[in-house]
């Protein structure tokens, strides 16, 4: 507990938190809180409280620069709420707060769970293969056990709206954008416009709604010594939507390995051991129950609407690190992984990059 600190720590005032808490649970904090960030988050603020005897995990946005829609404390409290009874594992939520003035943001509280977020190569390598393939093959079937999820049955019904969703996801991330941008970038300009031309109809879509977690990857899960999925975390991105979007964004994310952006966000698919695009694929269908030529088809738009997305979360990055917004190491390089990404995203539509 020596790395923690009885003092306040960048975006947690620990006197205004625990006078909250003590109202939403009375009794629950024992002695004097000590907190610190958890290293690794490159987006919303992730810290560790604890009385001495007692842990809390606290999530809240970032400092400074905050894009409409993004950040949404409640949707990941709701999410995580709502999955408690399936057979998603996700840590226990205790409490959130809406109110911007205790904090300085909406925030919300839930379970420290023992476990470890598997974002390096080094990690995984010195597990072994075998072991790197059995984390690697329970992630593809959790993620499987999340998309077979009916909404209504957990009280998500209406937690997003499925008709429109992808000409949505490629507005969003649009103007997402224009809002982020630390330099003109016309080919990810040429990207959206591809994207919004290559949507794909409701029709096509239809099948595979479900809930979406938004970001799913290694490092957002936490694995125990056991090898088996302690918790999904990070639902800041959650909906209901087209389940495919999530397939794709984590094959995006371990094809980061072979680009120069490698290691910017993770490059555990580079572990002896890890398996192939196509061995994911196959899982995946298996868990399912989805055939995998159908699958496959119309792949390409998901990928490149994956690249696209990933980019302009890292020039959302970079810009708040510009502006002396971010907490945290590392993100002085985070801006390099846009281009290569962009590239990607455009070879992914067929285009070369052309």
């Amino acid at each position: 507990m020596s790395d923690l600190r009885a003092h306040d720590v960048p975006g947690l005032d620990l006197a205004s938190f625990r006078h909250w808490y003590d109202e939403q649970r009375p009794g629950e904090i024992a002695g004097e809180l000590r907190a610190q960030v958890i290293a690794g988050g490159r987006s919303n603020l992730t810290y560790e409280v604890t009385d001495g005897d007692s842990w809390w995990i606290v999530r809240r946005p970032p400092l400074g620069h905050v894009q409409a829609t993004a950040h949404d404390m409640g949707r990941e409290y709701t999410a995580m709420s709502a999955l408690a009874g399936t057979a998603v594992p996700v840590p226990a939520t205790y409490a959130h707060c809406a109110d911007p003035e205790v904090l300085g943001a909406p925030f919300y509280v839930m379970e420290r769970v023992a476990g470890t977020a598997y974002r390096s190569v080094s990690q995984l390598a010195s597990l072994g293969p075998e072991r790197t393939a059995t984390i690697a093959g329970r992630m593809i079937d959790v993620l499987a056990t999340l998309h077979a999820v009916d909404p209504a049955a957990v009280g998500l019904a209406g937690f997003g709206r499925p008709e429109g969703f992808l000409g949505r996801q490629v507005r969003r991330w649009g103007q997402q954008l224009e809002g982020s941008k630390t330099q003109d970038r016309p080919a990810a300009d040429e990207l959206h416009r591809l994207l919004t031309e290559r949507v794909p109809d409701d029709e096509t879509a239809r099948e595979h709604v479900g809930v979406v977690h938004g970001d799913y990857r290694l490092d957002n899960l936490l694995t125990g010594a056991d090898d088996q999925v302690k918790a999904v975390v990070d639902w800041e991105m959650a909906t209901l939507g087209d389940t495919r979007t999530d397939l794709a964004l984590l094959l995006v994310y371990d094809r980061l390995g072979a680009l120069p952006a490698a290691g910017l966000v993770s490059d555990v698919s580079l572990a002896p051991g890890y398996p192939t695009p196509d061995q994911h694929l196959a899982r995946y269908a298996v868990a399912s129950g989805r055939d995998l030529g159908d699958l496959r088809s119309g792949l390409g738009f998901h990928l490149g609407l994956a690249y696209f997305k990933l980019a302009v979360i890292l020039e959302g990055i970079s810009f708040r690190f510009l502006q002396g917004q971010t907490v945290g190491e590392g993100f002085d390089r985070i801006g390099a992984g846009f281009d290569p990404l962009v590239e990607a995203g455009l070879d992914a539509l067929g285009t070369g990059g052309d």
